[in-house]
Formats: C-alpha cells, structure tokens, sequence
C-alpha cells in the first residue's frame, strides 16, 4: 500500500500565499493605504477650510455637554465634531473610489463586453452566410450533375 503524503506547512502556506486573490488583497491594502494620505490631504486642505470658514478649522472642537460644567477634563462631553470629521473623510473616500475608479472600470469593462457581443454576432452573421452560400454552391452542383446526366 502507498501512503499519501499529506503536504507539509511550509508547502501549504506556501500554496496559500501564491494563490491570486491574496496577491490581489496585498495590491489593495497598499494602495487602500497610499490613497488614504491622497483623501486626508483632502479633507486637511480643502474640507477643513471650507468648515473653518463657518467655524474652526479642527472639526474635533465641536462638541455638546451633557452634564451641568464642562471645563477642560471634566464634564460629560459628546465630541460630535470628530464623528462628523470621520463621516466626512469616509464619505469623500467612497465618492472619490466610485467617481474615480469604479464607475471608470465598469463603464470599460461594459465597452469590452459590448465590443464583444458585437465581434460575436458579426461571426454568427457571417457563419449563417457562409453556410448558407455552401448551401447554394452544393444545390448548383447537385443541379449541374442532375441536368448534366440528364443530357447524356
């Protein structure tokens, strides 16, 4: 009897490692963390002076006490300004992916699958054609030998 030897660890973290959705993971982790700095520069140098405008420029200030004395430390303060700061970069992150990389790519890739179709109709078209002139081409031989074994 031949025993199966079962891969070792290193050969199936090995394994795991060449496979193509973690290599893909990688790619968008670092570049997930690259445009991180491209959307803070953002909310840093356009957002923030836009609200400054308004108020402060530091969004973390912005904030509701809840109990009697807020001073420094002490008091129960709700810091909605670092909340409202955080929707603010998660929601400029997302819009920026989908107007600058999503909707691109999907616009694209549905271009392709058009461009697609279409080179497959137009072989489907020009097979019905084809088969349809050997077609014709077979019926005027069968009729040149009917009509020429007819005149013997």
């Amino acid at each position: 009897m031949s025993e199966k030897k079962e891969p070792s660890v290193w050969e199936g973290f090995k394994a795991f490692l060449m496979r193509g959705n973690v290599v893909d993971l990688a790619v968008a982790v670092v570049i997930g963390a690259a445009f991180t700095n491209i959307v803070n520069s953002v909310v840093k140098g356009i957002i923030n002076p836009l609200v400054g405008a308004v108020g402060t420029k530091n969004l973390d200030v912005y904030s509701t006490c809840l109990s009697s004395s807020c001073q420094g430390t002490h008091g129960i303060q709700l810091m909605w300004g670092s909340v409202l700061g955080a929707t603010l970069s998660f929601v400029i992150t997302a819009a920026v992916v989908y107007f600058l990389m999503v909707l691109p790519m999907s616009k694209y890739l549905a271009r392709v699958e058009a461009r697609r179709k279409a080179k497959e109709g137009t072989h489907e078209v020009i097979e019905v054609t084809e088969l349809e002139v050997l077609k014709e081409i077979r019926d005027a031989l069968v009729a040149q030998r009917g009509s020429g074994q007819d005149g013997r």
